[in-house]
């Protein structure tokens, strides 16, 4: 059954220019088999690149330990490398609606 998933990520490295890019990289090759897309925010401030990633879409996923699970099992090193910090709900989608008695 698919679920609603909402992802915020947070990475962060030296500044070197074209973060955002490399992070679209690095989610595309997470997520190739998942139907996610994402918005990437890039800014630079004091000699650090910052790229918050907001991921949403439908997943096989149950929970966000399911969730981090895949990630783990998933994730490139430069993933866990530029990582600064994470936030993530899954909402497992409810089959019916309550008022025929059907579930």
């Amino acid at each position: 059954m698919n679920s609603e998933t909402y992802l915020d990520f947070c990475f962060i490295k030296e500044a070197s220019g074209n973060f955002a890019t490399e992070i679209d990289k690095l989610l595309s090759d997470l997520f190739k088999d998942v139907r996610l897309n994402w918005y990437l925010d890039e800014k630079s401030i004091d000699g650090v690149d910052i790229v918050v990633a907001e991921v949403k879409g439908m997943s096989r996923w149950e929970s966000e330990e399911e969730t981090i699970e895949f990630i783990e099992n998933h994730a490139k090193d430069t993933f866990w490398k530029y990582l600064q910090g994470y936030q993530m709900n899954v909402y497992m989608a409810k089959k019916g609606c309550n008022t025929c008695g059907t579930n």
